[in-house]
């Protein structure tokens, strides 16, 4: 706009002119993203739900021999029925003397009284075959008869939970008095192992049935002699060796109190009696589990040992084999709250894993608060010692989180704050670890559960707070070439970084650029990793300048984003050509193509970063991102791909804004503008909106401006003022102001009616868009320049220009006070500094031509 008629020789201001640098309001900094520099958005990728829960899902890298299996049978085998063995390998002592037998019962120093064995052989194996037929069966059967051990505090009992085992350790001990023990009634006061030889058979069946509680083994007190033999007893309490156990808690050396005695007899003994009928209906052994569930609970004996575990403990690993989902989850509740290792706890995670694969089974888990139990294996199993236990207990987490109301469950219970933890740990390990591999399948089925809980805005506020960014961040670094790993944790990062506060966070993480450049490098041709990743990066640039500008200054950042382009345009091109040689026709596809779809992204990047002006400044220079933007707009139509043709015209418009030597933009602005025809031309509104944005721009080169004018294209801006969109006015008001910078095109705002447009779209607009109505006055002003009259100038618009022009400049008239504080300052903003200083200037030279006709 020139400043006054006297001063005529003033260059006009152009549409698009790149501002002087000064301090600017907050509102005039939003603005001109409108007017000059905009960001873009665009969808985030899309991830199909998997068809079948597996522990690797259907996309896995991972082959079958590398990799833990998703699916197995569990047996009551898959347990450790064995109820305590010594460490394998490690064999007892030998005792260092003989222990004395003594014949006589009488004697008081004799350690075990064993009586003389009947003489005929007959009653010798009779009573062997008694016996060994009663280890037998108490090895096997799940529990004892009640009252099987009557309590006294003075006497340490010989616990027949072991007998078989014991009876084995005793055996590899040459010195052992086992075999040699004597029998003699219970009702004996002496220090002796006793057994009543004379039981008759029905007696005998009852204590095999388990049913009879008056017969006991018992050893009463110690004599001198045991003392003395210390460690070096044949089967010994020592603590010098460990005994080997696989899941089930060596009990037989615990003190058991008379009151847990008795309510292991009154409260469990007779529910262990219920699941020993697995002739019963299913539904009843739910309901004794049930029981049991809650009877231990009150008896507090979940997570720690007593005496009678690992015959509980049988007892429920055996009714595994009924193989029915509701009673196994039943089951795998009480085991893991028994606090079971080892062997035991792989396989009862197993269970866990095999229930909650089926979704069929959800609502049962959510009302067995079964997720509890899961939640603390994850928090208090060691992660080196149970490693494939802890990766089936996630797998079974993992499937929860694909249920709403157990995913919602889990971020109440502070989920997210547990596995973030448990991922801490995973990160510690280091690549050199033996473990770091098997580490790498549970970080899968953590990250795929973070993944699910990044839906739920509680579960982002905590990923947040407890620190999710750089703890992602090293674990995609150390796994970098585990693609299943790589892969779902980009795809959290994906879903997180359209939240402008996670965005915020990962931003500040200044690792994370390197990490997906490298990515990026290592894997281009892996599309559903690459999408994700520029899309990550579309979301750090859209808002953030400091992140604009760190990644345009990592090494190689501008190099990996060309070479990615050049690689889906061909896979692009090439899937053109082969729908085309089939007679495929693309149109009014409603999803872009995979190679479209990293494209779009990539373009998405592009414009993000040229917002920055040192950044944007260079993009413009940087012939080989222009020519594949170029490139796009001449190969690609609109109607195959919308959103990747106006992505490439936007990213030109925001390269075009910058005046700098060598430019690309302006060594190709005609053939640029020539293509933005085909846009102008198109079905599309948003297509012709972007193309005379650029045209804008353009429009400040005189070869741009003679080249709209001989294409017509001016008559189409003009027409364009009718369209009653702010955006579509404003943008084509901008071309015609650029050409009024010329004299000798002035003359063309008349053709078509383009003064009373003009005219129109200030009064429809005005007081809601004060950028838009000063963009009108400058245009009227440029044209008034050389004015004679107002009749001559303006026509029959003349009064109506002033009356509005009149109207707009008063403050009250103009300034809606209605509105509130913020948005009524921001009007005010534009009002006086923008549109008042130009509309003032032309209602005087319009009433001062007008006057002196009158």
């Amino acid at each position: 706009m020139q400043a006054s008629k006297n001063k005529s020789t003033e260059k006009p201001e152009p549409f698009y002119r790149l501002s002087m640098p000064k301090q600017k309001a907050s509102s005039e900094i939003v603005n001109e993203a409108r007017n000059l520099l905009r960001t873009l958005r665009t969808q985030r990728p899309f991830t199909p739900t998997e068809d079948q829960r597996k522990l690797f899902g259907s996309g896995s890298l991972r082959t079958p021999e590398n990799r833990p299996p998703s699916v197995f049978s569990l047996h009551a085998s898959s347990f450790d029925l064995a109820e305590s063995r010594p460490v394998s390998g490690i064999h007892l002592s030998p005792l260092d003397h003989k222990p004395k037998l003594l014949t006589s019962a009488k004697d008081e120093d004799s350690s075990i009284s064993l009586p003389k064995p009947p003489v005929d052989p007959e009653e010798v194996r009779k009573v062997s075959s008694a016996r060994a037929d009663l280890f037998r069966r108490t090895s096997q059967d799940n529990f004892l008869p009640a009252k099987m051990f009557p309590p006294d505090q003075n006497e340490e009992k010989l616990h027949s939970e072991e007998p078989a085992t014991m009876n084995n350790l005793c055996r590899s001990n040459e010195n052992c008095l086992a075999e040699q023990r004597a029998y003699t009634p219970f009702n004996s006061g002496k220090s002796q192992l006793i057994y009543n030889e004379h039981i008759s058979k029905s007696e005998r069946e009852d204590i095999l049935k388990g049913t009879a509680g008056k017969f006991s083994f018992q050893l009463r007190g110690e004599s001198d002699q045991m003392k003395k033999l210390g460690t070096s007893s044949s089967c010994p309490r020592s603590t010098s060796w460990k005994r080997g156990l696989t899941g089930l808690e060596d009990d037989t050396r615990i003190i058991e109190s008379e009151e847990e005695e008795n309510f292991w007899h009154i409260k469990i003994l007779p529910i262990l009696h219920e699941l020993e009928n697995v002739e019963d209906n299913i539904e009843n052994l739910c309901l004794a589990c049930t029981k049991l569930h809650q009877a231990l609970n009150e008896g507090n004996m979940f997570g720690k040992r007593f005496k009678r575990k690992s015959v509980l403990l049988k007892t429920l690993y055996k009714l595994v084999d009924l193989d029915s989902d509701p009673l196994c989850l039943k089951l795998a509740k009480i085991i893991l709250s028994m606090k079971v290792n080892g062997k035991n706890l792989l396989s009862v995670c197993k269970l866990a894993f095999k229930i909650c694969r089926n979704e069929k089974n959800d609502y049962i888990i959510q009302n067995d608060r079964f997720l509890d139990c899961l939640l603390e294996v994850l928090r208090t199993e060691d992660l080196q010692k149970n490693n494939e236990a802890l990766l089936y207990c996630m797998g079974a987490v993992k499937f929860m989180s694909g249920n709403a109301v157990l995913l919602n469950e889990m971020v109440n219970k502070r989920a997210v704050e547990m596995l973030l933890q448990l991922m801490k740990q995973i990160n510690n390990i280091k690549e050199n670890d033996t473990h770091f591999s098997n580490l790498g399948h549970l970080l899968v089925q953590l990250t795929a559960t973070l993944r699910n809980l990044a839906d739920i805005p509680q579960a982002r506020c905590q990923l947040i707070c407890n620190g999710a960014v750089p703890e992602l961040c090293v674990a995609l670094e150390q796994h970098m070439n585990d693609m299943d790993v790589c892969t779902y944790i980009v795809r959290i990062f994906s879903k997180l970084s359209s939240y402008n506060d996670f965005c915020a966070a990962l931003a500040d993480c200044s690792r994370c650029y390197v990490l997906f450049l490298a990515l990026l490098n290592k894997h281009q041709k892996k599309q559903d990793l690459v999408v994700r990743i520029v899309f990550i990066l579309g979301n750090l640039t859209a808002n953030n300048n400091q992140a604009r500008e760190q990644f345009f200054k990592e090494k190689g950042s501008v190099n990996t984003l060309i070479s990615l382009f050049q690689t889906y345009h061909k896979l692009d091109l090439n899937a053109e050509k082969w729908n085309h040689g089939r007679g495929e026709e693309k149109k009014n596809q409603k999803h872009p193509s995979e190679a479209e779809d990293v494209l779009i992204k990539l373009i998405r990047v592009l414009a993000n970063l040229s917002i920055h002006p040192s950044v944007g400044a260079a993009l413009a220079a940087a012939h080989h991102v222009v020519e594949l933007l170029v490139t796009v707009l001449e190969y690609k139509s609109i109607d195959d791909c919308e959103e990747l043709v106006i992505n490439a015209a936007a990213t030109i418009n925001n390269l075009s804004y910058y005046k700098v030597r060598s430019s690309a933009v302006e060594d190709k602005k005609l053939h640029i503008a020539e293509m933005l025809l085909k846009l102008l031309m198109s079905n599309s509104m948003d297509g012709v909106v972007e193309a005379v944005r650029v045209f804008g721009n353009l429009s400040q080169y005189h070869e741009i401006c003679d080249f709209i004018i001989q294409k017509k294209i001016y008559k189409f801006m003009i027409a364009l003022l009718d369209a009653k969109n702010q955006d579509v006015c404003f943008s084509a008001c901008g071309v015609l102001l650029n050409l009024t910078v010329d004299k000798n095109k002035r003359a063309l705002l008349k053709e078509g009616g383009g003064i009373g447009k003009l005219v129109d779209c200030l009064q429809d607009f005005g007081p809601a868009d004060w950028q838009l109505a000063c963009l009108i006055c400058k245009t009227l002003w440029n044209y008034s320049e050389n004015i004679t009259s107002t009749a001559s100038c303006f026509g029959e618009d003349t009064d109506t220009l002033l009356v509005l022009l009149t109207s707009l400049l008063d403050e009250e008239l103009s300034l809606d006070y209605s509105l509130n504080r913020d948005l009524r300052d921001y009007h005010r903003i534009y009002w006086e500094t923008e549109f008042k200083p130009v509309a003032g200037k032309l209602l005087d030279r319009i009433q001062s031509h007008h006057s002196s006709q009158l």
